[in-house]
This record gives structure tokens, sequence and C-alpha cells, in this order.
């Protein structure tokens, strides 16, 4: 079938995964000693996809500095060595939820194209 169904998948799974981080770090903002986390989307989504770079300007699928798809953010602590920063959790979550949605709209038209397909419309 269509692998952008596989693509788009991947997109959903990640802003799911990337979602649950921030929410953490929302819920651990008062919490002394939290270090906020944040999810590498594109080292997900690449190494997933099995993406490469093709020419020297291209950003990497896959970070060779870690193999990890969570971060440690590296804001300054604040004097109870969390460093959690609400507005831009909140900048975050809100740039989360648009590529999750832009996802979601597109996946739910390419279905619809289908159904008009086998329906013949």
């Amino acid at each position: 079938m269509d692998t952008n169904f596989e693509i788009l998948h991947r997109i959903l799974q990640a802003t799911g995964m990337r979602q649950k981080v921030i929410a953490s770090n929302i819920a651990n903002a008062d919490t002394p000693g939290y270090k906020a986390k944040d999810v590498k989307f594109g080292n997900i989504l690449g190494r997933q996809l099995g993406l490469a770079t093709t020419a020297p300007g291209h950003i990497s699928g896959t970070d060779s500095s870690t193999s990890r798809s969570f971060v440690i953010e590296k804001n300054p602590s604040w004097g109870d060595g969390n460093n959690v920063e609400l507005n831009i959790e909140v900048a975050k979550m809100t740039e989360n939820a648009l590529i999750h949605d832009a996802a979601l709209k597109i996946l739910s038209t390419k279905i619809k194209m289908f159904r008009a397909a086998v329906r013949g419309k």
C-alpha cells in the first residue's frame, strides 16, 4: 500500500511520546533536582524510517553522539536544581500538538481519498 501511511503512523507515535515527556516536565516543575527532558523527534523518525543524509547540507536522521531518543535539557537550573521552564514547555507542547494535528489531518485526507477510490467516486 502507500508508504506514507507508515510515515504518518511514525509521526503520530513520535508526537505521542514527546507529549508524555513534556507533560512529565510540567508535572515536575516544582520537584527539586528534576531535569527537563525532551524527545529528539528527528532521531526517532529518522531511525525508524532508515533515513540517511545524501548531501552535506542535509540534517541527519540520527545523532551519532547518543543512541538515546531522550535528552536532558541544558537549561540553567533554579536554586533547587530544577531546570524546568514552564513557558518553554508550553511552547514545546503547542509545537508538538501542531505537528500531531497536521499528521492526523493528512492521514484522514488520505483515508478519505482511498475510500472514494474504492467506491469509484
